[in-house]
């Protein structure tokens, strides 16, 4: 698994404790663009700023690679999208990772990728 900014965002907010328990089962990996993207928030508070980062000291953060790179490319000839969600895609190809997002309309047209957001089926376990 790799779980994309957004997921980690949510699992830092006191209402997510079933994202957290999701992390800390699954021990999931983080794209370098994930920890560029929450970590570099300029509106970051230093409380949130230190948890982030005992975060991401206890996570793998998957580097940018070739591989990676010519991925992403490949992705943004097929269709627009932001530069960040092309890098978190590739990651999670080239690594052969379910990607963990709750943005999920971004991802799902990519062929071999397969996407999970934990925020709609806590959504469905409960209605």
């Amino acid at each position: 698994m790799l779980i994309d900014s957004n997921i980690i965002i949510y699992a830092a907010q006191p209402q997510h404790a079933a994202l957290r328990q999701l992390i800390a089962q699954h021990a999931p990996a983080v794209s370098a663009i994930s920890y560029v993207e929450v970590l570099g928030y300029h509106k970051l508070a230093l409380a949130e700023k230190q948890s982030l980062e005992l975060f991401f000291t206890a996570t793998i953060i998957l580097p940018m690679t070739q591989a990676i790179l010519e991925e992403a490319v490949k992705l943004r000839q097929q269709r627009k999208m932001t530069l960040g969600d092309a890098f978190v895609a590739a990651t999670c190809l080239v690594h052969k990772l379910t990607l963990v997002t709750h943005n999920t309309k971004d991802f799902i047209w990519i062929a071999g990728l397969t996407v999970f957001d934990p925020l709609a089926s806590a959504t469905e376990a409960t209605t």
